[in-house]
């Protein structure tokens, strides 16, 4: 009876653990695969290209147009332990390239670069 005790709660902490969703994503955000380079392009605003190579990630950002143009990295990690990161948001001016890096513990799931008109 005592080793029941000691393993009962253990055993409901995994199961739950094990129960939760492994990998919920949204149809916004684009797969990042080995070594792959994602285009975005929302209009208007700046051109984004984001290549993911191993646990890092780097985005370069381009404006050609003459708003300026408020982007962010974001990347979801694919182990759960993994923390998911939001990148500070930079400001890319006309004809401006601007480098976005991040990066997870283990493998990335997804990388995307969201846009606001400033």
């Amino acid at each position: 009876m005592r080793l029941f005790r000691s393993v009962a709660p253990v055993t409901v902490a995994v199961c739950l653990v094990l129960s939760l969703p492994y990998d919920a994503r949204s149809h916004a955000r684009e797969p990042a695969r080995h070594a792959a380079v994602v285009v975005t392009k929302e209009l208007p605003g700046a051109e984004c290209r984001i290549s993911a190579e191993g646990s890092r990630v780097t985005a370069y950002c381009h404006n050609p147009d003459a708003a300026t143009d408020r982007v962010r990295l974001h990347i979801e990690c694919s182990r759960w332990w993994d923390l998911d990161t939001d990148g500070a948001p930079v400001d890319v001016g006309p004809a401006v390239t601007v480098r976005l890096t991040g990066r997870c513990w283990k493998e990335v799931g997804a990388a995307w670069v969201s846009h606001q008109l400033v």
